[in-house]
């Protein structure tokens, strides 16, 4: 008893859950005022029958009067005519008319006053649906202004079902987007390096070998310098050779005489640019 007691209380837990989501306060609001106006129905309905009921007894009193006048007035008749026998029926007749009307006037009154009180409900509950239509309307009104006011809320802050399903679906793209972009970069570096082949057939073979061939012949020829910078002796023929010694003996300093370093005098070297002088030093 004890589990099935919980989960009935569970499922009406969730049923309770469900159903307040899908419950629109304005459509509540509107079949309440109908359930109202159908019971002032009802009461105007049950007015009208105590009405009906009161004019059918009326109309029953009034032919009894009628018959009781008539009946007095044949009395009368019989006893001119000497008829006290036919006199006595009439007004015997008359007198159970009397009691009729007596038994008619009692249930007159009733619905006479079961009239009243019909009239003083319905007036109440007359006024009470109109106060309820008014409040109706005044929070349907605050209701919808409300609702508007929080999805306008929520569209701005972005916090809304369609604005979150735009904001992931842009943040999807942008995701993809600088992923493609950073794959471009990774397989243009891969092929300027020489590890990846483009294999489209873009690519031009000859100029590919007349580039390595430049850049070997630069190589050599920085190599070249290099060993002449090294040994300049080896590099130059022998009659230049001793002209320049000749030369160097005459340009030999005197004693006393301060030796410059030509190297002193040259501009600070540029740290971007490379230094080819720097292994003859």
């Amino acid at each position: 008893m004890g589990v099935m007691k919980r989960l009935t209380g569970i499922v009406q837990a969730k049923a309770n859950k469900v159903l307040d989501k899908a419950e629109d306060p304005r459509e509540t609001l509107d079949l309440s005022y109908e359930k109202q106006i159908e019971q002032l129905q009802q009461v105007k309905r049950g007015l009208a029958d105590v009405a009906t009921a009161k004019k059918r007894i009326e109309l029953q009193a009034q032919q009894l009067q009628q018959a009781a006048a008539k009946l007095q007035n044949q009395a009368r008749q019989a006893l001119a005519q000497n008829r006290e026998d036919l006199a006595t029926q009439a007004l015997t007749r008359r007198s159970g008319i009397a009691t009729q009307l007596e038994g008619l006037k009692t249930q007159h009154d009733q619905l006479a006053q079961q009239q009243e009180r019909l009239e003083a409900t319905t007036q109440q509950l007359q006024a009470r649906v109109e106060a309820f239509r008014t409040q109706k309307e005044t929070l349907k009104a605050s209701y919808t202004a409300a609702q508007a006011q929080t999805r306008i809320g929520e569209a701005v802050s972005g916090i809304s079902e369609s604005m979150s399903d735009t904001g992931m679906a842009m943040q999807r793209a942008q995701d993809k987007i600088a992923q493609m972009q950073a794959r471009a970069g990774a397989v243009d570096e891969l092929l300027a390096s020489g590890t990846l082949t483009d294999l489209s057939g873009s690519s031009d073979p000859i100029q590919a070998e007349l580039d390595k061939a430049a850049a070997s012949g630069d190589v050599e020829l920085q190599l070249a310098q290099m060993k002449a910078e090294l040994n300049p002796a080896a590099a130059a023929p022998s009659g230049e050779l001793g002209a320049g010694n000749a030369a160097g003996a005459s340009d030999e300093p005197a004693d006393g005489e301060l030796v410059h370093d030509a190297g002193a005098h040259t501009a600070p070297a540029d740290p971007f640019t490379l230094d080819d002088s720097a292994g003859a030093s």
